[in-house]
């Protein structure tokens, strides 16, 4: 099921890196189902948590601002649209799964940011990813900060 769970963030990271391209070239025909469908269809035979990719996909989307009001303080020499658009997709994942997503260990999730990060991100991506993540990490416990996440995502 882990390396399963890998290949998952896989398809989650192609999926959201093509919605924030197209986004971004402002691409009127793209259409997240779509997308997602034929990218989770392309590894059919080996994905047997399909729902796990779509909860990632799904609630990174929802939650990209509240994401992004997280990670700005943690990495204010970045503003959020100047980090590699690779490295911000690989953060929101990591993000997402720390406050939202229960059941994983949070060493996990930062580890395979970083291993994402390493395998389509540039030279120094992995450590930018382990320190950002690290900080949120400590952090979170202390601000109470992925309670006030989940309070504003209800509201």
């Amino acid at each position: 099921m882990a390396s399963n769970r890998h290949l998952g963030r896989i398809i989650a990271l192609q999926t959201l890196y093509e919605q924030e391209f197209r986004r971004d070239c402002n691409d009127k025909t793209f259409k997240l189902s779509d997308v997602l469908k034929r990218n989770i269809g392309r590894y059919q035979a080996m994905v047997d948590d399909q729902e796990f990719i779509e909860r990632l996909v799904h609630g990174v989307t929802a939650n990209e601002q509240a994401l992004n009001e997280v990670l700005q303080p943690v990495a204010p020499e970045w503003p959020i649209d100047q980090i590699a658009r690779m490295d911000r997709v690989v953060l929101h994942i990591g993000l997402y799964e720390l406050l939202y997503e229960e059941g994983v260990p949070p060493k996990v999730v930062i580890n395979e940011a970083v291993e994402l990060a390493k395998a389509f991100g540039g030279d120094n991506s992995s450590k930018f990813i382990n320190g950002v993540l690290g900080t949120v990490l400590r952090n979170k416990d202390k601000s109470g900060i992925a309670d006030q996440v989940k309070k504003e995502a209800v509201e």
